[in-house]
């Protein structure tokens, strides 16, 4: 007797490089769900050109975010904010899907996520320098926080939104310019959060999205434009 076999479309993971959705041209691996088992997405392994292109967005990209006031910055933080809680449902199945967590697991790392973002819009009062007056005689001494440029984030498997959120949301606040590597066994949670950064009005090339392990790692802590 002949069996048929009904073929699964894998779920796409697309990078983001200049805040456009770009399908790796590299080799892909399959991603599990590791509840079931179950075959659910392809995921690229970035070529080198993929990943110096993203690197290349986010330090031409770092000269005007810098010079943007950090409040107009911390207005796209509170806007993510508010697409993450519109879109949290969503957020949270993909957590479970992806690291295999219940539910109320999921959702707290959602909540612990999001008061990231909150602390990170506290930019504004957090970038504050110092003046002290007559530190010396006739002189008086300050200190100045300044963003320092491109800062790369590479993240573990285990809390496949929640890290990502401690990471990007208060380098962009202080006006870096940010390129995330999450991990491969969980990376589409963090393609998610990246697509609701720009629907909030981040500009093209402040977040960019990256993929691969080890060769993507290297590439990304050798290259002489990543300063964090």
């Amino acid at each position: 007797m002949a069996t048929t076999t009904t073929a699964v479309e894998l779920k796409s993971c697309p990078l983001y490089i200049n805040g456009k959705r770009v399908i790796s041209s590299g080799p892909k691996d399959i991603q599990y769900n590791p509840a079931t088992g179950e075959a659910v997405a392809e995921v690229p392994r970035c070529t080198p050109e993929e990943i110096s292109a993203a690197v290349e967005a986010a330090h031409n990209a770092f000269p005007a975010w810098s010079r943007t006031p950090v409040i107009q910055r911390c207005k796209v933080l509170f806007k993510l904010r508010e697409l993450m809680e519109a879109n949290a449902a969503e957020l949270v199945a993909l957590i479970v899907e992806e690291n295999g967590k219940t539910i109320d697991e999921a959702r707290g790392s959602f909540d612990r996520g999001i008061e990231c973002i909150e602390f990170a819009c506290g930019a504004p009062t957090l970038m504050m320098g110092e003046t002290v007056e007559q530190v010396g005689t006739r002189v008086d001494g300050w200190s100045t926080r300044h963003p320092i440029g491109v800062c790369v984030g590479i993240t573990p498997f285990n809390f496949p939104l929640m890290v990502p959120l401690w990471m990007f949301p208060l380098a962009i606040a202080c006006g870096n310019t940010f390129v995330l590597k999450p991990s491969d066994k969980v990376p589409r949670s963090a393609v998610r959060l990246v697509e609701l950064a720009i629907a909030a009005g981040l500009p093209p090339g402040v977040l960019t999205l990256v993929h691969g392990a080890k060769s993507t790692v290297d590439s990304l802590l050798t290259d002489p434009r990543v300063k964090a």
